[in-house]
């Protein structure tokens, strides 16, 4: 499924904000703009499909450091609300969730101070004609619809700090929820890889078949196992090795019980060097080419500044693999990287879009109000 639009209100930097969404999404701006609020909101429904959105909300300190601080409008209750339109090409079947949470009452008797109380929740499919309610929720009670179409009152209430979504996804009786859940579930958020001493990107990883890499990064070595001896398919992994380290190539022998690489230098072809010994960019960037190039892409990967700790003579590879993943994969691309921006624009053709703050809210410059930027506001109306 493609992700066609979001929509953030008061979520910290995102006043009130809409974007419609291509297959490839570059957004580049300074520090403190608020590049990586917009896909956190994304993040955050994904972790209320995963029934994790009370704990990434209190992670983040609690509703009173995740909600937008600065005025609102009168007489309207201070609620976040996240909004994601999904569409499934192959049956033309658009996708829309609503989630809003609030505060918790000051004297409520469910729920703990730090977490937030979800006060609504909505799934609507629309298949061409008018949109049809799949799943309502406001306050505990679920409404969901039954196989002859009518809306009727799910068994069981949701606490506060539960979303409908998790509960009904769980149940295994309602084929649109299941449908969202999944698409939604597969998409992958590299915010970054650690490169320590103790990073699992140095460790050895067992040996079991790893289509797509982890968030943390763990399996990488099985990522590359899997790549080289189950689908026997390394030409853009390897082409992308020889691009970023000056003709170098990645050794990855048959796994036994643990799957393990090491990376082989033209200047020194007769000694491998382990993940231990190489450089943080080094490693960061061969895990960027684990997430990109994985025997299964997820429909949906967001990339984080992913530029840190590379030498910039490594841009144009990285530039490459994301233009590779585009194929088959939607990409969102967060950089303070103006090299990496042009190559990604040169590459897959399409413009960056700067963030920016407006009024003290996160903005994307040269946007209407809809979510199109000005000039394919011009294109459909030519």
């Amino acid at each position: 499924m493609l992700l066609r639009s979001m929509f953030a209100e008061n979520y910290r930097s995102l006043r009130s904000i809409r974007m419609d969404l291509a297959g490839v999404n570059l957004f580049i701006g300074e520090n403190g703009v608020g590049k990586s609020n917009l896909y956190r909101g994304l993040q955050l429904v994904q972790a209320a499909v995963r029934g994790h959105f009370a704990r990434e909300i209190a992670e983040e300190g609690g509703m009173a450091s995740a909600i937008w601080s600065g005025s609102r409008r009168a007489g309207k209750p201070a609620r976040i609300r996240l909004d994601a339109e999904l569409m499934d090409e192959e049956r033309a079947i658009t996708f829309r969730y609503r989630i809003e949470a609030g505060f918790r009452p000051p004297k409520a008797a469910a729920g703990f101070a730090y977490e937030p109380e979800v006060k609504e929740e909505e799934l609507t499919v629309e298949t061409g004609r008018r949109p049809v309610t799949v799943m309502k929720r406001a306050g505990p009670g679920i409404l969901v619809r039954g196989e002859r179409g009518r809306m009727a009152d799910y068994p069981e209430q949701a606490m506060t700090s539960e979303t409908a979504i998790s509960l009904l996804g769980d149940a295994g009786h309602y084929p649109e929820i299941g449908s969202f859940r999944r698409a939604v579930d597969q998409w992958r958020f590299f915010h970054g890889f650690r490169t320590d001493r103790d990073s699992p990107l140095r460790m050895p990883c067992l040996a079991i078949t790893a289509p797509l890499l982890d968030e943390s990064g763990f399996n990488m070595a099985a990522v590359f196992a899997t790549l080289r001896h189950t689908r026997q398919d390394t030409v853009d992994l390897d082409r992308a090795t020889a691009d970023a380290f000056a003709g170098a190539y990645l050794d990855v022998p048959e796994p036994g019980q643990f799957a393990e690489f090491s990376l082989v230098l033209p200047e020194f072809p007769r000694r491998p060097f382990s993940p231990r010994e190489l450089s943080d960019g080094q490693m960061r960037f061969l895990a960027l080419a684990a997430a990109l190039l994985s025997y299964r892409r997820p429909r949906f990967i967001a990339l984080n500044e992913p530029e840190t700790s590379l030498h910039p003579d490594m841009l144009p590879a990285l530039a490459a693999m994301i233009a590779s993943a585009a194929r088959e994969s939607q990409i969102w691309i967060v950089t303070h990287s103006e090299l990496l921006a042009a190559e990604v624009h040169r590459r897959c053709g399409v413009r960056p879009r700067r963030v920016i703050r407006r009024e003290g809210a996160t903005w994307i410059d040269g946007m209407r109000q809809t979510g199109l930027m000005a000039d394919e506001g011009d294109q459909e109306s030519s």
